[in-house]
């Protein structure tokens, strides 16, 4: 098996160190874009006048459409990229606060666990997430696991 350089491995994830990832604004044309892929154009992210009249005041951009973003911005921390294996769950996730198209997010997070299962050659972590807004609050929080390959031994 060939592998690229970057790669990595479940004995290449350090648990507890609290790191955070670059921020990105979420913009209309990302929630566009987003209800054109999913289909979904309901009202309180797509149409202003009656958003406007909701508990938010405004529209509010997709949760699931946060969730990929954070995903992205995980794998451009390098985090994620490279990994060798294959995303398993998600976990105790939270919606906390509503994200507003022209908020910009950023993700802190930490890896809270590492098992190894060296019969399936690699094993688990587990990345605790908190997504928050530019104001530091936190909007989404929640835990994923991932299935990681072992380093090959020769």
């Amino acid at each position: 098996m060939q592998h690229y350089q970057g790669d990595k491995w479940l004995e290449d994830f350090e648990i507890g160190v609290i790191r955070r990832t670059a921020g990105r604004t979420i913009t209309e044309t990302d929630v566009v874009n987003f209800a054109g892929l999913s289909g979904d154009f309901n009202s309180m992210h797509m149409d202003a006048e009656f958003a406007r009249t909701s508990p938010f005041g405004q529209r509010v951009v997709y949760g699931l459409l946060v969730i990929s973003i954070s995903f992205g911005l995980l794998v451009q921390s390098g985090t994620v990229q490279g990994v060798q294996g294959g995303f398993k769950e998600i976990k105790n996730w939270k919606f906390m606060k509503p994200v507003f198209i022209g908020d910009t997010i950023y993700v802190e997070y930490q890896i809270s666990e590492r098992r190894e299962m060296p019969r399936a050659g690699g094993g688990l972590i587990v990345l605790e997430q908190r997504i928050k807004n530019q104001h530091d609050e936190t909007v989404m929080k929640g835990k994923w696991t991932a299935f990681i390959l072992s380093k090959p031994t020769a």
